[in-house]
């Protein structure tokens, strides 16, 4: 019966000194809006330019595993030549080819980004 009693006083005042304190908020920085600055209070613009600026970092992020694709293509065709594997032929085929590739999608990219 003790138990009860002292835990109903402990919840009572826990509530009471939850209740008497005041709030403490957090003084978080404002949001940074999308690149597309929409109107105040437009959220179907402030969606769509968050879903456009996340699409470019997207965009980004998959040129980057190319070109890390092809550097480890490139790395791995040289230890080939090295070991009598493969022709120097093939790797300086696989770096003309590679960097046309890589050129090519920085090209796609600048272009997605003017479109989206």
């Amino acid at each position: 019966m003790m138990k009860k009693i002292a835990k109903r006083a402990a919840t009572t005042a826990g509530l009471l000194a939850i209740s008497a304190t005041q709030p403490i908020w957090a003084a978080l920085p404002t949001p940074v809006a999308p690149s597309t600055a929409p109107a105040a209070g437009d959220w179907i613009a402030l969606i769509s330019g968050y879903i456009k600026d996340g699409g470019l970092v997207l965009g980004l992020a998959i040129a980057v595993l190319g070109f890390l694709w092809i550097a480890y293509l490139g790395f791995a065709k040289f230890n080939e030549a090295r070991q009598g594997k493969a022709e120097w032929a093939e790797v300086g085929v696989l770096g003309i080819v590679g960097a046309i590739v890589l050129i090519f999608a920085s090209y796609l990219l600048t272009e997605a980004a003017g479109v989206i």
